[in-house]
């Protein structure tokens, strides 16, 4: 089975379990901390994948770093994961937990790229189009900055990327005129 169906799988399960036992949104926080953790931990991330190390040594470590921070049902996932030997999914598990409680929250996720931090008016503008855009009245836009784009923004919504920077008008201008 490919890993991406295992991870969908345990990822609905997860979001299932935790809405039918009331704590969907505490498991939310906890998978946001855990996301954000591995996202700064690289030696973390490499212990998780590497299969030399024993599933009851991740178990351990796992428990060591998010001892009396997450959730019982959370950490019971967890320790599930390790007992399975699936703890190297971890990553994609909770990027598609995250997936599905936007979409059963109503909730449109998008990321723009751009050369300065967003006012608060042109982020309500940027909000207001994702909204039209989706169809779906919350948004979560994550700002990141990259001034290699020179100028403009790089906007992701869903599946859609529209790139209105000065670096990607450059790489669509030199491409053109190479062709």
């Amino acid at each position: 089975m490919s890993e991406y169906k295992v991870s969908n799988r345990y990822a609905k399960s997860l979001l299932e379990l935790s809405h039918d036992k009331n704590v969907l949104d505490k498991v939310y926080e906890d998978i946001q901390l855990l996301l954000e953790t591995l996202k700064e931990n690289r030696n973390l991330r490499v212990m998780l994948q590497s299969p030399i190390i024993k599933h009851s040594k991740k178990k351990e470590v796992l428990r060591a770093v998010f001892s009396n921070k997450l959730n019982n049902l959370t950490q019971s996932f967890l320790d599930i994961l390790c007992n399975k030997s699936r703890e190297y999914l971890l990553y994609s598990i909770l990027q598609e937990f995250n997936v599905m409680y936007n979409e059963l929250k109503g909730i449109q996720a998008a990321d723009i790229t751009t050369t300065l931090p967003l006012n608060k008016e042109l982020r309500l503008k940027i909000e207001a189009v994702i909204r039209e855009v989706s169809g779906k009245t919350l948004v979560k836009l994550t700002e990141q900055i990259n001034p290699e784009l020179i100028g403009g923004f790089v906007l992701k919504i869903g599946d859609r990327q529209i790139d209105d920077s000065v670096s990607g008008k450059i790489k669509k201008l030199r491409r053109n005129l190479l062709v």
